[in-house]
């Protein structure tokens, strides 16, 4: 059994946000390509992403916010079917196209159907190689390319639907996840751990927060070193004694030192130790449980890297 789920559709290439976006279809292209030259697609059971019900998303965002979110789909239709070039700006960086909602719904469903795969005993743990990203998307808005915060939404299901009681999410995108903050705050079922460069966009998370939040935040151009020594010295103690019984992971490749969007300095080998001490905590004490899905990265050729890295790791490849 190939015990490493990969989830992911074709309509997650359909959503983007006009030329010159970075947060672009091809993204997906240059894991796919990474990993079928390094020999590692082999390795992994892939399936389909499902569409998630809208009574899952509701989990972690409010009833408005997914009509608001569902409404601008319709006009996008209504406005193509007009001849219009269907497109909406939701923020200055974030847009919806036609496929965006669809694509959205196939993000979330993505991380839900590998937290019911892995519950169920099928896989031991899954990667979700979606797009739009989610860990901006705030209860009751959609920002930063995210509009439905995938990893909150499957965290929210693995505790109301499957009756686990603590489950921990891992947040190593060079973005603070201020949407996954803004859900999950103050839920003394979840514990959140990240490192993100500050000040930097968001400009959240260095400031006073919940108890279940562990936040690094890290000058620009930290490198992996002063990042490994971090993660050792402060998410460990908490990991250890929260003891979850699965893990979550905001898989941003975003902190790599090729990657414009941010000005951190890690490697390839950084994002592999991360994955590994994380999966030392999920074998200890989850059964191995981890559901990792994709936040940032926009260097096509880092990108592709660090995620098979990744990837490697979970499936012991």
């Amino acid at each position: 059994m190939n015990k490493t789920g990969y989830f992911t559709h074709s309509d997650c290439r359909k959503h983007e946000m006009g030329p010159g976006h970075p947060e672009c279809p091809e993204r997906l292209d240059a894991i796919e390509d990474r990993l079928l030259a390094g020999g590692v697609g082999i390795a992994l059971d892939r399936r389909e992403a499902p569409l998630a019900s809208l009574k899952d998303i509701e989990l972690a965002h409010q009833k408005m916010h997914v009509a608001a979110m569902r409404g601008v789909g319709q006009e996008l239709a209504e406005d193509i079917a007009a001849g219009g070039r269907g497109y909406a700006q939701i923020d200055p960086d974030t847009t919806m196209n036609v496929h965006t909602w669809t694509a959205a719904l196939r993000a979330a469903g993505a991380a839900l159907a590998a937290t019911d795969a892995v519950m169920a005993g099928e896989l031991e743990n899954a990667f979700c190689a979606v797009r739009p990203p989610g860990h901006h998307a705030c209860r009751d808005r959609a920002m930063g390319f995210c509009f439905f915060n995938n990893i909150a939404v499957a965290a929210r299901y693995a505790l109301d639907r499957h009756g686990l009681k603590r489950v921990a999410i891992v947040d190593f995108d060079v973005h603070h996840g201020n949407g996954t903050e803004d859900i999950l705050a103050g839920d003394d079922r979840v514990l959140m751990v990240g490192f993100f460069q500050h000040p930097f966009y968001p400009f959240s998370g260095a400031g006073p927060h919940a108890a279940n939040m562990v936040n690094l935040p890290v000058p620009a151009y930290t490198r992996g070193e002063a990042v490994r020594e971090l993660i050792e010295q402060m998410w460990m103690p908490r990991l250890e004694a929260f003891k979850p019984e699965m893990i979550f992971i905001s898989a941003g490749f975003d902190a790599h030192r090729e990657d414009d969007l941010g000005q951190l300095g890690l490697v390839e080998q950084d994002y592999a130790w991360i994955t590994s001490r994380v999966k030392d905590i999920a074998k200890k004490y989850a059964s191995g449980r981890i559901v990792s899905s994709l936040e940032g990265g926009y260097n096509l050729g880092a990108l592709g890297r660090s995620a098979e890295a990744h990837i490697r790791v979970l499936a012991d490849v």
